[in-house]
């Protein structure tokens, strides 16, 4: 992943929560939760700031952090020995990374900023502390992420999504 974009911009989790809640996108992150419980997993929560272009996940890196993104858009593309083609964009209210955050495999596809956008991430570390702490919320959540997987091996053209 390239260095996050520096920002002077505050992050705010119910920006985030405002996102899902808008989306009605196929794989929109299903997590509706009241305010106080947003405030709970923000602290769990990094946030991201990227500009056009970074890329924030490469194909064949085994790493199981999931992002959830609260605006902008992010390309899905899948590399092989010959092509690089674009199988998906990923738009606010969705997530990135389910994939190998549930099944521990590398990462099946590349992911970059196809705008300026934010995102949040969180990291299989902090999941397991935000289950031992808040085991509701973390069930909530992980409830949530399994929707937008099943949603996107469900459907068809959204199943090359699942990074």
């Amino acid at each position: 992943m390239n260095a996050p974009l520096p920002t002077d911009a505050r992050f705010d989790v119910l920006a985030l929560a405002r996102a899902m809640r808008a989306s009605s996108a196929l794989d929109a992150v299903p997590l509706n939760l009241a305010d106080a419980q947003w405030m709970v997993l923000g602290d769990y929560l990094q946030p991201v700031s990227l500009k056009e272009g970074q890329v924030l996940i490469e194909q064949g890196v085994k790493d199981r952090t999931v992002y959830f993104v609260e605006s902008g858009s992010m390309t899905v593309h899948y590399e092989d020995d010959h092509d690089r083609v674009r199988i998906a964009v990923v738009a606010a209210g969705s997530l990135l990374g389910e994939g190998a955050f549930f099944s521990h495999l590398p990462r099946s596809a590349t992911v970059q900023a196809g705008s300026h956008s934010r995102l949040w991430c969180l990291t299989p570390l902090r999941f397991r502390e935000l289950s031992q702490r808040h085991p509701a919320i973390a069930l909530d959540l992980t409830v949530a992420m399994s929707a937008v997987l099943a949603r996107r091996m469900y459907n068809r053209p959204k199943r090359v999504a699942v990074t």
